[in-house]
């Protein structure tokens, strides 16, 4: 029986390895895919951010040509 508990007390710790180190893997890899997609949505802001400024200041600057024509 002492082989037979020594076996099963072995098969025991490597499934608790495995399980552990497929844990492991599994957080990195939930990690990894959180900061990709926070680097995405980081760009996609810049982007709109980007867009934003690009369509206002074409706006204003407009506004200052026709008041500009306007005057003259």
């Amino acid at each position: 029986w002492t082989c037979l508990l020594c076996s099963v007390h072995a098969v025991e710790e490597v499934v608790k390895e495995v399980v552990g180190h497929a844990k492991e893997t599994g957080q990195k890899a939930i990690a990894e895919a959180v900061k990709k997609d926070q680097e995405s949505a980081d760009k996609k802001m810049k982007e709109v951010t980007e867009t934003v400024t690009n369509t206002v200041t074409n706006a204003i600057t407009h506004a200052a040509e026709s008041l500009d024509k306007l005057g003259q």
